[in-house]
């Protein structure tokens, strides 16, 4: 089964071409990062004009890269016979940007008369880890757990069969990369965070010198809508310490600069190793998934491989170009058989809060 992908859900605008759902002809990403560092953050009104820009462009760019020999500069009409579906994400993200790639998607299935596949961006993440060629097959290591974690999502995910997941626990508030990108803001290190909190955490010997909070939400709190409490994480509370920390401590050089950002860094990865120590300690799992932009966070790796070497599970990471939001994890995804198909799928509208599982 051959698939098209097509990825908008926040500021990047991608399309991508996957074979059988692991082998990747094509996967192509525009990143809208310079348009957005000036604000630091994404401007969601920015963000769907560029998808509208690029989105054709990048469609034919990766049907280029999967069926061309390398010299076309155009679409070969055959090419779309080709193709068994088209597929895209129709949630979460930002309903502007969702909207570009569903409409573009609609469009272009109705043109060449393939079937449409409705994508939960989300489970999508998930799947990313098996687009490398050494990764097991899926079905070889249900049940699994799963960590997504992105600039928009925190969530641990229990993975029990083909298509059927559920969170058993996530962020009550901010996102990891989200605490990331507001720290970096705070402390004036640019935008996006994660990438220079990263390199300015490993360039300091000690990780933590500040005890910053570990995000442990209390249980009983009504936020938690039934989901257990240890296995959840809050990072409210340590954008607003580091704050507080500031006003109390301004930061003479760079050297402290490091040493504050390491300290804070190490409280996010903290609170997601703990919780994913936890759920594994807990469940009969077969191995860890970790997907998502923030994956790519060194430390976090680091922590992550040791919590599943303890537990006794392998660690599944995806490779770095498939950590963040692109369309090959899209239409991977789509080949194994999972999201809205048929009727429906051409009746979709976005559904910005779509949980994993739903």
């Amino acid at each position: 089964m051959i698939v098209l992908g097509i990825e908008s859900s926040c500021d990047e605008t991608a399309a991508a071409v996957v074979d059988n759902g692991r082998n990747v002809l094509s996967s192509v990403v525009y990143s809208q990062i310079e348009l957005h560092q000036p604000y630091g953050g994404v401007v969601p009104e920015i963000a769907s004009r560029s998808h509208v820009e690029k989105i054709s462009g990048i469609i034919s760019s990766a049907m280029i890269q999967a069926f061309g020999n390398g010299s076309e500069e155009s679409i070969d009409t055959s090419w779309w016979n080709k193709l068994d579906a088209v597929a895209v994400t129709y949630g979460p993200g930002l309903a502007s940007s969702l909207i570009v790639g569903l409409s573009e998607a609609k469009g272009l299935a109705l043109r060449i008369g393939a079937p449409l596949i409705g994508i939960n961006h989300v489970e999508a993440h998930i799947h990313s880890v098996f687009l490398s060629s050494g990764a097991p097959e899926p079905a070889e290591i249900f049940p699994y757990l799963a960590l997504v974690v992105s600039g928009g999502h925190s969530c641990l995910i229990e993975v029990t069969a083909l298509n059927t997941c559920s969170i058993i626990g996530q962020t009550l508030d901010d996102a990891a990369g989200e605490a990331f990108d507001k720290a970096a803001k705070m402390m004036g290190l640019g935008y996006p965070g994660g990438p220079v909190i990263d390199k300015l955490a490993r360039s300091v010997d000690c990780r933590s010198t500040i005890d910053f909070p570990k995000g442990r939400p209390r249980a009983g709190n009504p936020i938690l809508g039934g989901l257990d409490a240890d296995l959840c994480v809050s990072f409210s509370g340590l954008k607003t310490s580091l704050m507080y920390y500031l006003k109390k401590n301004p930061p003479a050089d760079n050297a402290e600069v490091a040493a504050i950002i390491a300290s804070y860094q190490e409280a996010i990865v903290d609170a997601l190793a703990q919780r994913c120590s936890i759920a594994l300690l807990r469940g009969n799992y077969k191995a860890l998934a970790v997907g998502g932009g923030v994956s790519l966070n060194s430390r976090l790796r680091e922590r992550l491989t040791a919590v599943s070497q303890a537990a006794g599970v392998p660690v599944l990471l995806a490779e770095p170009r498939f950590c963040g939001d692109n369309a090959a994890m899209i239409a991977g995804l789509a080949c194994m058989g999972a999201g809205v198909t048929g009727a429906e799928a051409m009746e979709l509208d976005v559904v910005p809060s779509l949980a994993a599982g739903s």
